[in-house]
């Protein structure tokens, strides 16, 4: 009896110290527009195992269309700040692998961690968050041994295997190389969300794609200068590089069953951003509306109710 109590006692103990040991590491998400068809998702995911098994990994999303870094940069907006302070943020969207971009991680004011291509990726983190610091990554000391002869795979050889060593703990912030100026960040020029009299312009910088939803980069709180309240009509047009594309007059709701199916609404999304859309139906498909920065949106309040 007092052997089996040991024994419980003991088991117990390795359970809480595996616990203890698996919050001393921070989570590592991963990013990338590899999908996840062939195995470079997997290949990653090894790599970081291979640092430490008792890492967290986690993906973001491996859907980024092919080489397109605004998105990637509009996708670690929406998500990088549910995530705990510490997270890794490993992210490969990467056109110019192997040439003279540098390699970096990017710690947030927070204490977020973002690894990648310094190629315009953290546009917007560094815009919301802040940079506290900016590193090159060594790497030199810091890839992934025997890859150095590979040119092409850097989500692999060396973004996946630092983040994994800074999540584990294996390294500092410190340890991952020399210092960048903080303003040096690369950053991907687009309009910010401006009033000009009535109209408040911005961009559609991401599409709702599951349902077609059109998001625009308009605060609420800009939104909330044009004094328009709930059921009150609200215009918006919508411009391919200058050029209007659609336009269409909805009454602003504070969700889709406030009109009937199939009638267009505007509503804030989950980011208490401007967003329009149709009731169970695809906005951005029926008037041909696309995202980008050079997407633009016009949005003033309309006559009547």
């Amino acid at each position: 009896m007092k052997l089996t109590k040991l024994f419980s006692v003991f088991c117990a103990g390795v359970l809480l110290a595996s616990s203890a040991c698996a919050f001393d590491r921070n989570a590592l998400v991963l990013m990338t527009d590899f999908g996840t068809s062939d195995g470079a998702v997997s290949a990653m995911r090894g790599v970081a195992y291979g640092v430490d098994r008792g890492l967290y990994v986690s993906d973001l999303t491996h859907d980024i269309p092919d080489y397109d870094i605004w998105l990637g940069a509009y996708r670690l907006y929406q998500t990088a700040n549910y995530w705990p302070v510490g997270t890794v943020f490993v992210n490969v969207v990467d056109p110019g692998v192997g040439t003279s971009r540098k390699s970096v991680v990017l710690k947030t004011a927070a204490g977020r961690y973002f690894v990648g291509p310094d190629n315009g990726l953290f546009t917007l983190i560094a815009e919301r968050d802040g940079v506290a610091e900016l590193r090159e990554i060594d790497e030199k000391v810091n890839r992934l041994a025997g890859s150095a002869e590979s040119y092409t795979f850097h989500g692999r050889d060396v973004y996946a295997y630092v983040g994994a060593r800074l999540a584990s703990g294996a390294i500092t912030f410190e340890q991952v190389g020399p210092v960048l100026p903080s303003a040096s960040v690369v950053r991907i020029p687009y309009q910010k969300a401006v009033r000009e009299g009535g109209v408040i312009k911005g961009i559609v910088p991401v599409l709702d794609v599951k349902y077609g939803n059109v998001w625009t980069n308009i605060p609420k709180a800009l939104f909330e200068e044009l004094q328009i309240g709930v059921h009150d009509k609200v215009r918006v047009r919508f411009l391919h590089k200058g050029r209007k594309v659609a336009e269409v007059v909805a009454p602003f709701e504070h969700t889709f069953g406030g009109v009937a199916k199939g009638k267009p609404l505007v509503y804030l999304n989950s980011l208490l951003e401007v967003a329009v859309a149709i009731s169970q139906g695809n906005f951005a498909g029926q008037y041909k509306i696309g995202s980008g920065v050079d997407w633009e949106v016009e949005v003033t309040k309309a006559a009547g109710k």
